[in-house]
């Protein structure tokens, strides 16, 4: 008997090359799903795809930007073509383009905005409409406790992320009839190729507002998403899980 409870199930990772969305795609396999890995270019995602492989997983890369609706639409049909149908969908593909707001470019807001939150929404269209057809799906979006608390010279990235708490709650209401849950992680400070570059100082300042006295890891977010997938959340919807330590309790 399989106890790994993805198998015979495709999970579509949005920003699968690295942080935490590559953490996210090998968890799932590591569970049994297919992973089709989506990141803006298919060289990005070399080494999410030989982690899964090595493993003995499948992946398959398919490169767009999660901003194109029109390419997205495409991309969504290929994999629905190749695996057959889609179980899982984790929209964790984000970007930061952080600036006082009074110096924030309309450009600058925009990038974000888009491919944080309207990334979202352009696969969760098509990905749900696979989901209601098979009256079963998971559907998890990746926040950040910055949509919950704000940050000064994140203006943007903070209503991206808290416009994805709002997307989730109204998704969650329109598909739980058709048993598709979704929910949202808002991860608190996780050691990422952002947060490696930090001064000692600012290290040692955002760990005292951490009640556990570390920055997370990859790891830890991967192992909530794989929990939202499995059956033990199957009466789990709308709900926003924080994943930060104690940070914003």
């Amino acid at each position: 008997m399989n106890s790994k409870f993805l198998t015979d199930k495709v999970a579509l990772v949005t920003g699968a090359s690295r942080g935490l969305g590559k953490a996210i795609a090998i968890a799932l396999a590591a569970e049994g799903a297919s992973i089709a890995a989506v990141a803006r270019s298919e060289e990005a995602l070399k080494e999410t795809l030989e982690a899964i492989r090595s493993a003995g997983g499948r992946a398959e890369p398919f490169p767009v930007d999660v901003a194109d609706g029109a390419a997205v639409e495409t991309v969504v049909e290929k994999i629905a073509s190749l695996f057959g149908h889609v179980d899982v969908l984790v929209n964790n593909a984000g970007v930061t383009r952080d600036g006082l707001l009074m110096r924030m470019t309309s450009e600058a807001w925009d990038t974000v905005l888009n491919t944080n939150l309207k990334g979202a929404f352009n696969f969760t269209k098509p990905v749900g409409r696979l989901m209601v057809r098979q009256r079963a799906g998971r559907i998890i979006n990746i926040s950040s406790v910055i949509g919950l608390i704000g940050n000064a010279g994140q203006a943007n990235y903070a209503a991206s992320k808290a416009g994805l708490i709002g997307f989730t709650k109204s998704v969650a209401r329109e598909f739980a009839s058709r048993n598709i849950t979704c929910n949202v992680l808002c991860p608190g400070f996780i050691e990422t190729d952002m947060t490696r570059d930090l001064s000692d100082d600012l290290r040692k300042k955002l760990l005292e507002r951490v009640p556990l006295q570390r920055l997370g890891q990859p790891d830890d977010v991967a192992a909530v998403v794989a929990f939202l997938c499995s059956p033990a959340s199957g009466y789990m919807t709308g709900q926003v899980l924080t994943v930060d330590g104690g940070m914003v309790m």
